[in-house]
């Protein structure tokens, strides 16, 4: 797995979410200025909800939008052992418990998950808790940090 082909897979995921969120924001604006949501009384409130999740939907839509400007324009680097972990980083870790998980440092779309080959990678940012013990980071050093009062160790096994 290359990270030219995961950008694509990354990209293609982004296009097809912000494709499926226009298709919902379209259908929630026109449930929200329907005739049918018209309030009939003082308590009827479905026009009100129809106009909240069509806005919740074009705040969606325009975050997605969003992302993926970012990775459309992101210049993927190689890992440099002298800066250490950095942006578009493809990171591999092993938890205390033997568990695997490949992770790649992007600018957004943080929690997207794409499958590239057998591994399943997943987007983290910087400013992430992870993202941030990570920065500067290299092969075989520990990671430790802690989560909803959990502490977790990983260990770096690959960065490419």
């Amino acid at each position: 797995m290359t990270k030219i082909h995961l950008l694509q897979l990354i990209l293609a995921r982004l296009e097809n979410d912000f494709a499926l969120a226009r298709q919902a924001a379209q259908t929630a604006h026109e449930a929200a200025t329907h005739e049918e949501s018209l309030a009939e009384n003082k308590y009827d409130t479905r026009g009100l909800e129809a106009a909240y999740l069509a806005a919740g939907q074009s705040r969606r839509v325009e975050e997605i939008r969003q992302a993926l400007s970012l990775y459309q324009n992101l210049q993927l680097r190689p890992f440099d052992a002298e800066r250490g972990i950095q942006l578009t980083a493809l990171v591999r870790l092993l938890d205390a418990q033997g568990g695997e998980q490949t992770l790649f440092l992007g600018p957004d779309a943080a929690g997207l998950r794409v499958q590239a080959g057998d591994r399943q990678v997943m987007v983290i940012t910087p400013r992430s808790p992870l993202g941030q013990r990570l920065l500067g980071r290299g092969e075989g050093e520990e990671i430790e940090l802690a989560l909803a009062g959990v502490r977790r160790c990983y260990e770096v096994l690959e960065v490419d």
